[in-house]
Order: structure tokens, then sequence, then C-alpha cells
């Protein structure tokens, strides 16, 4: 049913120039499911990422998110309507505190131009800074939120991007590669964090390399090839499919898992 999907995406186009880097990709993403898409490098994921949050214009096809085509929209505008995003390569503002970067996610929930500059502001028990740093901890990132996040190692600043996309109080997050970067315990720490995150309501689609932390976290995959969809099924299966197999290793040998490759 309609009300049990929170993004559907049908026929998605991109060309850049003559190359067809997205070619018809559909799909549906459950309402507080834990979805990961997948696939070589060069599938086309962090594009797909890109026209799904507005970095691009798609050539065609239609994004529905909670029930409301966003396609049409500016980015700001589809992240009012729910949708937030980390990027492969961590966009802090270098700049700033931690608690800064983190307040920054707030500004989507800003009512008028009065409010516009609250957020950055960071006083010690307003309530924003209260609920950044509430969300910061639940994330397992202990660091001074006043320190420059500049000075901090990358793991660190990988689950800053993360707890600052959530900030904006979103109904879909879309992380790219969130587990890169980190070591076992953080990866666990990120883990356990998203899935407390999905169990009160978020819908997660999350751009990953690392299996292990697909498999730990995600009940459903997505895998790309060359910009088209090749699986679309329960994360269980997806190294045992021979489409994914031969996308992977060039074969439709043995599974994957037993190549020891990582998706």
């Amino acid at each position: 049913m309609a009300d049990d999907i929170m993004l559907s995406l049908e026929g998605l186009a991109k060309n850049f120039g003559g190359l067809a880097v997205i070619d018809g990709v559909s799909f549906r993403v459950p309402r507080g499911g834990r979805t990961a898409l997948i696939g070589p490098n060069g599938a086309g994921k962090t594009t797909l990422f890109n026209l799904m949050s507005g970095v691009y214009p798609l050539d065609r096809g239609s994004i529905t998110l909670d029930g409301a085509r966003i396609d049409g929209l500016p980015v700001r505008r589809r992240i009012a309507c729910g949708l937030s995003r980390s990027f492969q390569n961590i966009r802090l503002m270098a700049h700033l505190s931690v608690i800064e970067n983190v307040m920054l996610g707030q500004h989507s929930q800003i009512a008028g131009l009065r409010q516009m500059f609250a957020p950055a502001q960071g006083r010690r028990g307003a309530p924003a800074r209260v609920m950044a740093e509430e969300r910061l901890r639940a994330a397992g990132v202990d660091c001074d939120p006043d320190a420059p996040v500049s000075g901090l190692p990358y793991g660190t600043r990988k689950r800053i991007e993360v707890v600052r996309a959530l900030m904006s109080k979103p109904k879909l997050l879309m992380l790219d590669e969130p587990a890169a970067g980190l070591n076992p315990r953080e990866t666990a720490e990120l883990s356990a964090f998203l899935k407390g995150a999905a169990a009160e309501g978020l819908t997660l689609l999350v751009v990953e390399h690392d299996m292990a932390f697909v498999r730990g976290l995600c009940e459903h995959t997505i895998v790309l090839n060359f910009g088209r969809g090749i699986y679309d099924g329960p994360t269980a299966g997806v190294q045992d499919d021979a489409a994914v197999r031969e996308a992977y290793l060039g074969t439709r040998g043995p599974p994957a898992r037993e190549a020891g490759h990582a998706a």
C-alpha cells in the first residue's frame, strides 16, 4: 500500500553528455525501513543520491517522498519535505565548532528571518543546543562540543556529519558511506545508533561499501550496475544472486562472500 512507502523512484534517468549514468532506475523504500544501495565503483550510487536530493536535475522520471512529488523542488524545499543526507566527502564547516556544525542542520526548521541565526548562536542551555548535544551523545560522539571540528579525527567528523543531517528532523535520511574511516568500535556504535533512530520511525537509505556494516544494519538491499538496478531484495540474499556476482566478480561462479569481496 502507498501508506507503507516512504520513497518511490520511477524511471529515473540522467545523462552527462552522451553517457547514460542513470538509466531507468525504479525502486521503493518502505516507511521506517533500513535499505542499502550498493554497487561497484562507478555504478551510479552517488549520482542517484544527487538526483534525489536535488543536486542534479532529472532528465526523466519521478521522485515521490511520503506521497508527494519532490523532483521539481529546489534542495531547500526537499529538506523541508523531510529529506536529509550526508555526503561521501565530509562537508562540515572547518572554521566552526562541533556544536555549531550540528546546529546548522536545524535551519530547515526555522520559521522566519528573525530566527535565522538562532541555531548558530549555540548558547549553553538553549533548547536547540541541548537537542544537538543529546544527538551527539546518542551517536557516541565523545568530544568537546565547543572544539573546532577541523582538529578532530576523520571518523569523528564523519559521525558529526550524520548527526547534523538528523537535526532537520527528516523522514528519510540518506547516508553516503557513513562507515568510511570508522574503526570497528565506531562502526558498531553508529550501526546501533541508526537502528535506534529507525525504531523511532526514521527511514534509512544507505550507500556503503562495508558489507559487514550493511548486513548488520539493513534489511533490504538494492544493487546498481552501470546505472541500472540489478537486484532488489533481502540483504541476506544479495551475495548469492548471480547478477550481483557477475557485476562484482565478472563471473556467475561462487557467491561473492566466498571470495571475500566487499560491495
